[in-house]
């Protein structure tokens, strides 16, 4: 167990804060391109600030303060202008840095501006930059997040939680033997569904730490140890998105840390164009939200709510001083750890893990290799007796 400073140390995500000033020093996506199409002007929090994200009438996107230097009135009710963001109170004019450009009645444009932070737009998706402004970073470029060759789609869900907890999941292979087995037969039989939940036992779990993340593996009981879980293993890139998938579709799940108590968890995930397939013009997103029972408890009855409410229910924040972690949490310890580990090299002026500024490296896209085998769950279904593998892999 931590004590409560440990724990306060670990999920702090405000500016000036160790774990803060260490988000500061990634990218991370705020809003679907698509989104912005129907609505240019949108609020948005993200790492407990509150900001405004718009595209003006030239196409060019400004990610500014949220309050107006005139009156402070939200510029979230802004107008989009040829020359940038017009307050709908007073119609000052804000460009995408942030500088008032104009001021209408006033004799003169006074220097003023608000906070800007720089975007990106890659994969259909916008992505933010709040560390400092000097020295930034490459967005890494995922492999999935440049195929346009691929047919992807996003959905975003928010939850009422906080961000490590998210990612405490993906380094806990044993859940799955659980989480996604036992429980959904349970599910299964108080909700009537005729279908069996058939999960394999784990026999061994490890981890492997490599250049940007960390490789969970498992071996399970009827598999060989040259299987795919066992000796390849599936990644997470630190600090924030598991690499999840089975075949040749696979996805990211990016956990996005809104404030202290809360995360948009953002899966996007894609497969090959198929005959037939057009191309995609345009990726598609879909606004999820959490399905809740009359208790208060989340519905949990698909894998990826299993896994959501799973987090939800230790609490907006995982009080970590009443948790008694076991063998079959070393990975759990170990990304704490590596957390830690990474806050402190921030604080020596050192670039985290996961930093890219090769261009050599992001070009044409960063690959990643991941297991592309498994057996882990299988429904039955109790009426046609027709068996189907789930794809269990990254869980």
């Amino acid at each position: 167990m931590l004590t409560a400073e440990a724990n306060t140390r670990l999920t702090e995500t405000s500016k000036g804060t160790g774990m803060g000033e260490l988000l500061r020093r990634y990218w991370w996506p705020i809003a679907a391109t698509i989104d912005l199409e129907a609505e240019p002007v949108q609020p948005v929090r993200l790492l407990g600030e509150d900001l405004t994200l718009f595209r003006d009438l030239t196409g060019n996107i400004g990610l500014i303060g949220d309050r107006c230097a005139h009156r402070a009135i939200s510029l979230a009710y802004g107008i989009p202008q040829e020359n940038g963001l017009r307050c709908a109170y007073h119609g000052w004019t804000y460009n995408t840095e942030g500088k008032v450009v104009d001021m209408p009645f006033e004799p003169a444009c006074l220097p003023l501006k608000v906070k800007s932070y720089p975007v990106q737009e890659l994969g259909g998706l916008v992505w933010a930059w709040l560390g400092p402004q000097e020295n930034i970073p490459l967005l890494p470029r995922h492999e999935l997040l440049v195929r346009d060759d691929w047919v992807r789609k996003v959905t975003m869900r928010p939850l009422p939680c906080n961000w490590v907890q998210c990612n405490d999941n993906s380094m806990d292979p044993v859940h799955f033997e659980h989480l996604h087995g036992h429980f959904a037969q349970w599910w299964n039989t108080k909700k009537g569904i005729p279908k069996q939940v058939q999960t394999a036992r784990h026999l061994k779990i490890d981890f492997d730490v490599f250049e940007y993340g960390i490789y969970k593996r498992r071996l399970i009981e009827g598999e060989p140890e040259d299987g795919d879980d066992w000796a390849v293993g599936h990644p997470f890139i630190f600090p924030h998105t598991l690499i999840q998938g089975v075949g040749e579709s696979y996805g990211l799940q990016i956990r996005v840390p809104v404030d202290d108590t809360h995360t948009m968890h953002v899966r996007y995930s894609g497969h090959p164009t198929k005959a037939g397939e057009q191309r995609q013009e345009k990726i598609p997103v879909n606004h999820a939200t959490l399905p809740y029972d009359a208790f208060g408890r989340v519905e949990w009855g698909e894998i990826p709510l299993q896994d959501e409410a799973a987090w939800v229910g230790q609490g907006p924040i995982s009080d970590r001083t009443q948790e008694h972690l076991a063998t079959s949490d070393k990975g759990v310890i170990l990304y704490h750890n590596l957390l830690l580990e990474n806050v402190a090299k921030v604080e020596r002026g050192e670039d985290p893990m996961f930093t890219i500024r090769d261009e050599a490296e992001n070009t044409p896209y960063i690959h990643v290799e991941r297991e592309k085998r498994s057996g882990k769950l299988e429904t039955v279904d109790l009426v046609t007796g027709q068996r189907s593998a789930s794809g269990g892999a990254g869980y």
